[in-house]
Formats: C-alpha cells, sequence, structure tokens
C-alpha cells in the first residue's frame, strides 16, 4: 500500500488572502447532489465522492458559503471546513488526481 502526502500552509494574515476548505456532503436529492458537485468544480477538486478541496481567495469562501444553503434540504448535510496554517493530508490507497484544465479564452 501507497502513501500519499502533501502539505500546506496557509498563513493568517492581511497580506494572505486564501483559505484552505474541505467541503464534505451528504445530499439525498440526485439531481440536487449533481448540481453541487458541478457548482463545487468552479473553487476546488473532487477528492472523494462526496468531497471536495480547495485553495480559494477569502472573498471566494464568503461567495461559497452564501451559495451553499440553496443545496440543502432538512434532510441533507453541507459541512465546510475553512483551515488556516500548516497542514499535512495522509491518503492511502486510490490516488485522486487534481485534474486543473487550462482554459484558454479567444
Amino acid at each position: 500500500m501507497e502513501e500519499y502526502n502533501y502539505f500546506f500552509d496557509i498563513k493568517d494574515s492581511p497580506e494572505n488572502d486564501h483559505v484552505f476548505v474541505l467541503i464534505i456532503y451528504d445530499i439525498t436529492d440526485n439531481k440536487k447532489r449533481l448540481k453541487l458537485s458541478k457548482m463545487l468544480l468552479g473553487y476546488g477538486f473532487r477528492i472523494q465522492k462526496s468531497a471536495f478541496e480547495a485553495i480559494i481567495s477569502k472573498r471566494k469562501y464568503r461567495e461559497l458559503l452564501e451559495r451553499l444553503p440553496a443545496y440543502a434540504s432538512a434532510a441533507d448535510s453541507i459541512r465546510v471546513y475553512k483551515i488556516i496554517g500548516k497542514g499535512q493530508v495522509a491518503s492511502f490507497g486510490r490516488k485522486e488526481e487534481n485534474t486543473n484544465e487550462d482554459v484558454i479564452i479567444i
């Protein structure tokens, strides 16, 4: 079994405008869950079926928090973890590839 690690260092200072976020969700409605996952791809990348990670600006973080309630009913759950400081992620098993695509607008 192979272990994959990565580190992040998000400083909580006025000159650093970014946060590391982990978004996990359990949405019962398939259509709403698909819409949520597509929306989250605009912020970060999928690390598991119902989990996304992102390093985004504080403005984008506030925008994300404003958009999420539209996807959750009383039977659903969406959790957002904002992580600032040094961190290490250890991952075991299948490695999820970050597939950021370059977009060129002409």
